[in-house]
């Protein structure tokens, strides 16, 4: 039985130390570092990475066929049955030849019996081994479809920067986000335990009062009742603060299971906020996805420019040595031979599948034309929104500081009514409520104002030097 016991108190000390442990090594986070994470873990920015680190090798491939292709190939064969053909009969041509000098001659008396039939017998004439080795050089010389290949390629690179670039902009602006929306849960949260915390006060006054028979025992139940009221709430929050927590965790790329600790406050400090005409010329100049769209035009039109590279001709040198030899055994008669020469080239018909490529490419641009258009008109839409919201919101946010400096003031004059028996627990109530609502509406406006400047911020293609520190080649 003590053994048992022992056992599960050191079980028991094992979870809450390990508790402890879990407690001290939670990750201390501000916002920059929250976005530094994030732009290192976060899934499209490494994608569009990788997508960038292609492109350098496509530039790579692109040089490479401008360069000299230099190949070897070498052969070894050995006839296992001789390949054979039909050609006249070399035994009987020599014997009729032969017979008919030496009837011609008079050295024989004539005879026709002594002459063979002419006819074509199977005979070889390969050699059992063989073999072969040839080094083979080439040099493009012109080729237009190799030089609009390297602008090609240049231009793919730059649509990957741009791509990526987009890619920690968003990356950035949906930490922001999920950031301040933790930050807004927590201060919400705060606001909570303290109103608590107020009704445990206000129960312990009324509590006092009541045992000094100041008060009635209904005001006691209602302090506790106010008291049990906000408990319930507190437990929401806290679920409330985890969730969005965790949803922070998700956009950071960070493991679900790591704790986090959010350093920072969600506070108001008005910002500048832009011209609506500065900041459109600004959208429609730096926005990342604008960009990007942009580029891929430009790409649509090279890939234009390749398929026509290939009406014109190709002009190319070459050169081989080749080293050979055959043998029925392994004694080879070896020889040697090596040319040089030029190459051209020019397709004069094919169907006409380059014209239909070309107008399809034709068509691709014309397409990207219209996503940029489409896309530009919705960004100006966006900026002139997102003005307006950040001007209402600031308008709000000096309406609501006022808000709860009134609240304060009616909280405490309820509390001091109260204590005087001028006033009732229901003022009480009232007035921690109306405090209550007026600091968590002001710090959703806080965090509206923060998230609409961000995304004017994005809009604009506003992004930080040290957040672009990706190095980009």
């Amino acid at each position: 039985m003590f053994q048992t016991q022992s056992k599960w108190l050191f079980f028991l000390i094992l979870i809450v130390a390990v508790s402890s442990i879990n407690q001290i090594q939670a990750r201390q986070m501000t916002l920059d570092s929250a976005i530094n994470y994030a732009i290192a873990k976060n899934n499209d920015v490494k994608l569009a990475k990788l997508e960038l680190e292609k492109s350098k090798f496509a530039i790579k491939e692109a040089f490479g066929y401008a360069l000299p292709s230099l190949d070897f190939t070498g052969q070894f064969s050995h006839f296992i049955e001789k390949p054979k053909m039909a050609f006249p009969d070399f035994n009987a041509m020599l014997n009729n030849s032969v017979y008919g000098v030496m009837f011609k001659e008079n050295l024989l008396p004539e005879d026709d019996s002594k002459f063979l039939p002419m006819d074509f017998v199977l005979q070889s004439f390969a050699l059992a081994n063989s073999y072969n080795a040839q080094l083979s050089l080439t040099q493009v010389l012109f080729s237009s479809t190799v030089f609009k290949g390297i602008s090609s390629s240049g231009i793919y690179k730059n649509l990957a920067e741009e791509a990526l670039y987009g890619k920690i902009s968003a990356a950035v602006l949906n930490t922001k986000r999920a950031f301040y929306g933790a930050l807004l849960s927590k201060e919400v949260l705060n606001i909570t335990k303290a109103s608590f915390e107020n009704a445990q006060q206000n129960f312990k006054s009324v509590k006092a009062l009541q045992s000094q028979g100041m008060v009635a025992e209904f005001d006691a139940i209602r302090a506790e009742v106010q008291v049990e009221n906000i408990r319930p709430v507190i437990l929401q929050m806290q679920n409330n603060y985890e969730v969005v927590l965790n949803n922070l965790k998700l956009v950071m790329g960070m493991d679900q299971s790591e704790n986090l600790e959010l350093t920072g406050d969600l506070d108001y400090s008005e910002l500048p906020v832009p011209d609506r005409q500065e900041a459109i010329a600004a959208a429609t100049k730096n926005n990342f996805d604008l960009k990007t769209l942009q580029t891929k035009r430009d790409f649509d039109e090279a890939l234009i420019d390749l398929d026509i590279s290939t009406y014109y001709p190709t002009l190319a040198a070459f050169g081989n040595y080749a080293f050979a030899g055959s043998a029925d055994d392994f004694n080879f008669q070896n020889y040697r031979q090596s040319m040089v020469g030029l190459n051209f080239s020019i397709n004069l018909f094919n169907g006409f599948r380059t014209t239909q490529k070309v107008q399809q490419g034709h068509i691709n641009v014309m397409k990207s034309d219209e996503s940029v258009n489409q896309l530009k008109e919705f960004i100006i839409s966006q900026i002139t929104t997102k003005i307006s919201e950040i001007e209402r919101i600031k308008s709000n946010l000096e309406a609501q500081e006022r808000n709860i400096t009134l609240a304060q003031k009616a909280y405490n004059i309820s509390n001091l009514r109260y204590k005087e028996g001028t006033g009732n627990q229901l003022e009480i109530e009232n007035a921690d409520l109306a405090m209550r609502q007026a600091k968590t509406n002001r710090l959703q406006s806080v965090f509206q104002y923060i998230s609409a400047y961000a995304e004017l911020e994005n809009l604009m293609g506003n992004l930080d030097a040290k957040y672009r520190k990706i190095k980009i080649d």
